[in-house]
């Protein structure tokens, strides 16, 4: 069977990029693209200078500027944003038809194929990160693997402006050394879980006895023992206009405690805003999934102006929740989506979007 060769290409702090390219005042300082610090705005990217001082994308701008003072504030622009974003994807384009979109900024790319004839990832990584520098002025770090897993953990191994390879021969002791969070779909909570029962590596995920590892993760057990040996057999899929987002799971143990549903919920509603964010989509509607232990189904949906805000998204979701049994009766399987996805630049003003810098 062919080796595949696939690519994770991630561009650098991108929206600050972008800003302190057209702004030669910008160039050098520490620079958060967002809304105003004043109300309740979020960081949604921040320059490597601003990242020195503690500042990431997603916390609140009023508490970036009290890490770094001396902080410069951009309003964003998606419409520059999404220029700059169609130039690098047409390089992609041009490289192979299999690229997959995760975001304005990043994007899987199967190159075992490709129209440059290279059977070098590497080479191939090399060559299109030239071609973004010369067409946009901006870097971009590269992860070459036999997976989509591996590659998009090696593309952040050497930000910024970074190419890490990892062979196959070298899969084994890559993997040696990273933590449980570096698997895909594992976030603080579902981290928590894990680390709760000791499993707070990659190896431990190995070497975890089955059936604690379902107790954390549900359904979700086997998928993560396969990626944490290195396997990851999904396909790059070229891009699609997505209708929805979401997520679900289902649990080891049925939950009956209201808190901890109410938890899995505002997990998930935030990993779909997250999603929308990387994406520079706003969703109008909100909806959850509630399984009982009996196996009866239900769901309830609501919308709303459209947003892409966490708080606000997570805030519908519990809301949304509250109006089943859960907690009453206890529920196998939980899931919660966005749907109804908008571009802001489609927007009418009566639209009002909420977006998290608005806020």
């Amino acid at each position: 069977m062919t080796l595949r060769r696939i690519l994770h290409i991630d561009m650098d702090a991108f929206y600050a990029s972008v800003e302190q390219r057209d702004d030669p005042s910008l160039r050098g300082k520490p620079v958060a693209v967002g809304g105003s610090p004043g109300g309740r705005g979020v960081v949604a990217a921040a320059s490597y200078e601003a990242r020195e001082f503690g500042v990431r994308s997603a916390i609140p701008m009023s508490r970036a500027v009290r890490l770094c003072p001396g902080l410069m504030i951009v309003r964003p622009d998606f419409s520059k944003y999404r220029d700059v974003s169609q130039k690098v994807f047409a390089l992609f384009r041009s490289v192979t038809p299999l690229v997959e979109g995760l975001s304005l900024d990043e994007a899987y790319l199967d190159v075992t194929e490709n129209a440059w004839g290279e059977t070098l990832g590497r080479t191939v990584a090399e060559r299109l990160k030239q071609e973004i520098k010369d067409a946009t002025g901006l870097t971009a770090s590269a992860g070459v693997a036999p997976n989509k897993f591996l590659a998009k953990i090696a593309s952040a191994w050497k930000k910024p402006d970074g190419l890490t390879v990892i062979a196959p021969e070298r899969v084994e002791r890559f993997l040696q050394g990273l933590p449980v969070d570096a698997l895909w779909g594992v976030g603080p909570v579902t981290a928590e879980r894990l680390r709760e029962r000791g499993i707070t590596m990659l190896v431990d995920v190995r070497t975890a006895d089955p059936q604690t590892l379902r107790d954390a993760v549900g359904s979700g057990a086997e998928w993560l023992r396969r990626l944490a040996d290195g396997v990851d057999d999904r396909a790059v899929q070229p891009e699609h206009e997505p209708k929805s987002s979401g997520s679900e799971n289902t649990f080891a143990s049925d939950l009956t405690d209201l808190v901890q549903i109410q938890s899995e919920i505002d997990e998930m509603a935030r990993e779909s805003a997250l999603w929308l964010e990387k994406r520079s989509l706003l969703c109008r509607t909100v909806s959850i999934k509630v399984r009982y232990s009996d196996f009866s189904t239900i769901t309830r949906s609501h919308s709303a102006a459209a947003t892409s805000d966490a708080e606000d998204i997570a805030r519908r979701a519990v809301m949304l929740l509250k109006k089943t049994e859960a907690g009453e009766r206890p529920v196998r399987l939980l899931g919660a989506s966005v749907h109804n996805l908008v571009d802001p630049g489609t927007l009418e003003e009566s639209d009002e979007p909420r977006l998290p810098f608005d806020r």
